[in-house]
């Protein structure tokens, strides 16, 4: 089978345009399957291909994609469902071509769209799964430069503009600087746009052969693994975006309740959208005795926030698109104390 468009959450197998396909299909996390596309929308219209390129869904594109759970506040709702038969009609429920079937919606981004099963996707005549020669998650980190951890408080509140700005001031600081995204959906964009701003290396929770974390009991192994293959590089720091909200399905939490992860952080950016979850993370975030370095995020957007943040949280607080210098420089002189 020929494929029109191959979706960037199977990048680590590097597939070819033709692949072989089965009708036997196991409903499995992880496992890759060719779907055509049933219908065009106006709104998340767009697959994320291998090359970290966009490209519109047209009805009656083949694509490649993986089987995964996604559970958006401010998108869809998916799982695997219990069996899967060609014919069978799923969704695509993420950028990054994460498939299942959609049992939840955001009004602001309509109905997901439908995709018609097509069969199982082989490599060398066995079930492609993105875990296939995956890093192995890992019981204990091992020695690892300073992480700065950015995190937020949902999805879309400024985490990837402010990871990116820090790590572009790293490098030009001369820092050898490594970079991480730890939870969320599958997708490229957010560890190509650090790359972009000089990171020499990243990895994600892909490179686990995660499709998404939604569906993992605890995030700490998997973000053990990949520190530790980044560490193994030697960079002078790295760089970590946790995706979605600290707290939620995702489970970020797990991460910030790890003795051994919050031990090398050496500094913590949080990211909110409005003062109501700057001050909500805040006081979660002393509940799991970590201190937050900086504020940042779209609460920085203006004076308004910012001077509550200062004067009543009693917190830094930077915005990353228009005051970068002074959110590195709080961060940089945290983690050279």
């Amino acid at each position: 089978m020929i494929l029109d468009k191959i979706a960037s959450s199977t990048a680590r197998l590097g597939l070819p345009r033709e692949v072989e396909i089965s009708p036997h299909i196991e409903a499995k996390e992880g496992n890759v399957l060719a779907v055509r596309a049933l219908m065009e929308k106006s709104v998340y219209d767009r697959l994320e291909l291998v090359s970290g390129r966009m490209a519109k869904i047209n009805k009656g594109d083949v694509m490649a994609g993986t089987l995964g759970y996604r559970r958006a506040l401010k998108g869809f709702v998916g799982v695997v469902p219990e069996s899967i038969h060609v014919g069978d009609t799923i969704h695509v429920l993420n950028l990054g071509g994460v498939l299942g079937l959609c049992v939840g919606k955001n009004p602001e981004v309509g109905s997901p769209l439908e995709v018609e099963v097509l069969g199982a996707v082989l490599i060398d005549g066995k079930p492609a799964n993105i875990a296939q020669n995956a890093l192995p998650a890992r019981d204990t980190l091992g020695p690892c430069p300073p992480l700065v951890v950015v995190a937020g408080t949902c999805m879309s509140a400024g985490k990837t503009a402010a990871a990116s700005e820090i790590v572009k001031r790293f490098a030009s600081a001369g820092q050898r600087v490594a970079a991480a995204k730890l939870s969320g959906v599958a997708c490229l964009k957010d560890t190509l746009d650090m790359e972009d701003h000089g990171a020499f290396a990243t990895l994600s929770f892909l490179d686990c052969g995660l499709p998404s974390t939604a569906h993992v009991k605890d995030l700490a192994p998997y973000a053990r693994a990949i520190l530790a293959s980044l560490a193994s590089q030697n960079p002078d720091v790295i760089v970590v975006e946790m995706g979605d909200g600290i707290l939620g399905d995702y489970r970020v939490g797990t991460f910030f309740t790890d003795p051994e992860l919050v031990a090398a952080t050496k500094a913590v950016v949080m990211c909110a959208n409005d003062l109501v979850a700057a001050w909500g993370a805040q006081k979660l975030m002393e509940q799991w005795h970590i201190p937050i370095t900086i504020m940042s995020g779209p609460v920085t957007d203006n004076q308004t926030g910012t001077e509550y943040i200062q004067t009543e949280m009693k917190l830094p607080a930077a915005n990353a698109k228009t005051d970068g210098r002074a959110l590195f420089g709080v961060v940089y002189e945290e983690i050279h104390k």
